[in-house]
Order: structure tokens, then C-alpha cells, then sequence
């Protein structure tokens, strides 16, 4: 099998119902967090990691996707006409984040889990080793997260989880890892507790939407069965990986972990970023504190 993982799989075809009213009209991927959208940090996330190939799983009504990666030509003249060299800039600048990608649409008709719709994307994958990413988690450091994924896969060959550390009393509301600890920042994982009770987590190593996968999960996301709510979820899956014997690594990744699940947490990873932004920090900082 080989180690070099040049596709990703980016679902995005959840209904954002934490976000409505606003969801029903603009799909929580384009949310901005400050003048670009959510999916945006992704897609430069998975090219900056050498990533060549990008497979998005869209829902059947999903349209303002692929109108938004593909070049406007049309808005391209109007500002050339018009003379608007700086606006031109940008969207140029935009558009070259294009460049050298190849851009793939599968649809998940049914919301039926995170697990059904990376399945969709199996028949572009071509019995190789993928990096998925979810839209509810950017991260900000030196080195993309799944970046670092793929080094860790290039070494074990083995499927890999993104981990990160979280106080007690937020773990219930995540999925946690119990794991044996390899090297700095390496485990294995020995099981997955979805939303454990407080104190009863197996470990404070919470899992982030960031996954390189190897074809062997696919042939367990085939087999496996919906839960009672109708899905299949990859936790669970992972979880019978698991029991099976095989081996799962989880790598805590270097970097600040940005979320957008729902309301607040995307409040605060935009207020987060803006405040970083050169742009605008100076200016919002001063604000911020005229509105005290």
C-alpha cells in the first residue's frame, strides 16, 4: 500500500441545524470566519499538506459549493474593466489556491452519518490511503494538522486520528480516546468513548474532525450496520476496528484547534482569528474596548 497520500475527503453535506435560522440559506461551510469562509481554511489546510485532490461530499440541493471553486471568469472582466486592480488582487490570489487541484463532487442523498458520507467518496479513492476533513475544525499552527497526520501515517501505515487535550469538564461533549502512549504526541488508541459521563472518560485526548484513513477502514464502513438512528458513524466503526485487533494511532497535533460546531464556538474562533488579522485586530482591539 503505498505511504503517499495526495486526495481528501471533505464532507459537507450536514444539515448546520445549530446554526438556524440562518443554515436553511447559507450552508454552515460558508460561514466566514473573517473575510473568507469556513470551507476556505480547509481546502488551503489540505493543499499546503501536498494534498492534489480534493473529493467533497455535497447533499443533492448543495449548489453555492461548486459555484465557489470554480473561477469567475465573468466578475474577472467586470473588475478588469472597471479598474479595480486591488479587488482583482484578491480574487486572483483566491483563485490560485485552485491551482494543481483536481475538485470532485459525490452527493450523500440521505444525512445518515459522518461514516455514510465518506463512504460515498470509496469509488474515487481507488483502494488507496485518503485524509478527510471535517468543516467544524480549523486549526492555526506553523505546520497544517493534517500535515502532520500524514507524517505519522508515512511511519505506522496505519489509520490515524487527530487528538487533542481538553479540560475534565468538557470531555463529555466529545468524543474521547483511551490510549497507550508510544512516543511524544504518538498512541495507540485502545478504544473510543462517545460523550462519556463526567469522570468517566478513559483519558482527557478528545477527537477532532481530522482522519487519514487507510483502505481497510472502508472495507469496515461497507460491513458495517446503521445505529438506531438510521447512521453509521466512523467512531463506531474504529471502535470494532479495534476490538478486531487492529491498530489505530491517534497523534496529538501541534497548533491552536479552532472549532465552528455550533454557534459560539464559531463566534469565538472568528473573533480569534480577526483579532490575529493585521488588518483588523489593531482596530477591533480598540473597539472592543470602547464597548465595555
Amino acid at each position: 500500500m503505498s505511504n503517499e497520500i495526495k486526495k481528501a475527503i471533505i464532507p459537507v453535506a450536514g444539515l448546520g441545524t445549530r446554526f438556524l435560522p440562518l443554515s436553511k440559506i447559507l450552508p454552515k461551510e460558508f460561514f466566514p470566519i473573517v473575510d473568507k469562509p469556513i470551507i476556505q481554511y480547509i481546502v488551503e489546510e489540505a493543499k499546503k499538506s501536498g494534498i492534489t485532490e480534493l473529493i467533497f461530499v455535497i447533499s443533492p440541493t448543495q449548489k453555492m459549493i461548486l459555484n465557489y471553486f470554480k473561477p469567475a471568469k465573468e466578475l474577472e472582466k467586470i473588475l478588469t474593466k472597471k479598474k479595480k486592480e486591488e479587488l482583482l488582487k484578491e480574487l486572483k490570489e483566491f483563485e490560485s489556491i485552485l491551482n494543481d487541484l483536481t475538485i470532485h463532487f459525490v452527493i450523500q442523498r440521505k444525512p445518515m452519518g459522518d461514516g455514510h458520507a465518506i463512504l460515498q467518496a470509496e469509488k474515487l479513492i481507488n483502494n488507496e490511503p485518503v485524509a478527510v476533513l471535517f468543516s467544524d475544525d480549523i486549526v492555526d499552527g506553523e505546520t497544517p494538522a493534517i500535515s502532520q497526520l500524514i507524517d505519522i501515517y508515512r511511519t505506522c501505515n496505519a489509520p490515524v486520528i487527530a487528538l487533542n487535550r481538553l479540560p475534565n469538564e468538557k470531555l463529555p461533549a466529545y468524543g474521547v480516546a483511551g490510549v497507550e502512549k508510544i512516543a511524544s504526541r504518538l498512541y495507540k488508541v485502545k478504544k473510543i468513548i462517545e460523550k462519556p459521563a463526567l469522570g468517566e472518560a478513559p483519558s482527557d485526548l478528545v477527537i477532532v474532525g481530522k482522519y487519514i484513513l487507510t483502505p481497510e477502514v472502508f472495507a469496515y464502513l461497507k460491513k458495517a450496520r446503521p445505529s438506531k438512528k438510521g447512521e453509521i458513524i466512523l467512531a463506531e466503526v474504529f471502535e470494532k476496528m479495534l476490538m478486531d485487533g487492529k491498530v489505530i494511532y491517534g497523534y496529538e497535533f501541534k497548533g491552536k484547534w479552532l472549532e465552528c460546531g455550533d454557534k459560539l464556538k464559531w463566534l469565538k474562533s472568528f473573533l480569534y482569528f480577526a483579532m490575529k488579522d493585521n488588518r483588523f485586530g489593531p482596530d477591533l482591539r480598540k473597539y472592543l474596548k470602547d464597548i465595555k
